[in-house]
């Protein structure tokens, strides 16, 4: 494996654990102003961040090539409404996307097909993940400043449940 490619698919392993503790204090706010659908679908955002983690930790272990953990970041944003939160979120998967995107251009440029391939994958969660956020940040505009709206919507998101990624490797 390229040795660029390699570097930023470990790098990308700790973003990706970054983000789950991103999402983890994302839920711990909305928990605390009395939330709990919206810590919930954030702990389930925290959950795929973990598993994309270990998606990326495992092909490089079934690549034969040595993975390095680093130090996680601690999330320092303080929040001053909902919305701040909800838009983080998607600047943040927007960034994520920017990763992933750098990873296959990398992958590209040394034509490692294989790991064109395995980031496909990334490339179509990512969209879905930016849509999810941007949905949400519609939903809290027309319903947010109801408390009724605010209510029934915080009931949604607390039905939302973990399903594993389908991602074989």
């Amino acid at each position: 494996m390229d040795v660029k490619v390699h570097e930023l698919l470990n790098q990308q392993i700790n973003k990706e654990f970054y983000s789950a503790y991103l999402y983890l204090d994302f839920s711990n706010y909305f928990k605390a102003k009395g939330l709990d659908g919206f810590a919930n679908w954030y702990m389930v955002q925290a959950q795929e961040e973990r598993d994309h983690a270990m998606l990326f930790y495992t092909y490089l272990q079934n690549e034969n090539m040595p993975v390095t953990l680093d130090a996680i970041a601690k999330p320092d944003k303080v929040f001053d409404s909902h919305m701040a939160v909800l838009q983080a979120g998607l600047e943040h998967e927007q960034y994520v996307t920017s990763l992933i995107n750098d990873i296959y251009g990398a992958a590209y440029d040394v034509r490692d097909f294989r790991t064109m391939q395995f980031l496909d994958w990334f490339v179509k969660e990512q969209g879905e993940e930016e849509t999810n956020a941007n949905d949400l940040i519609s939903k809290m505009e027309l319903f947010g400043a109801d408390p009724k709206s605010l209510y029934m919507l915080n009931q949604e998101l607390a039905a939302r449940v973990y399903s594993a990624p389908s991602l074989v490797l």
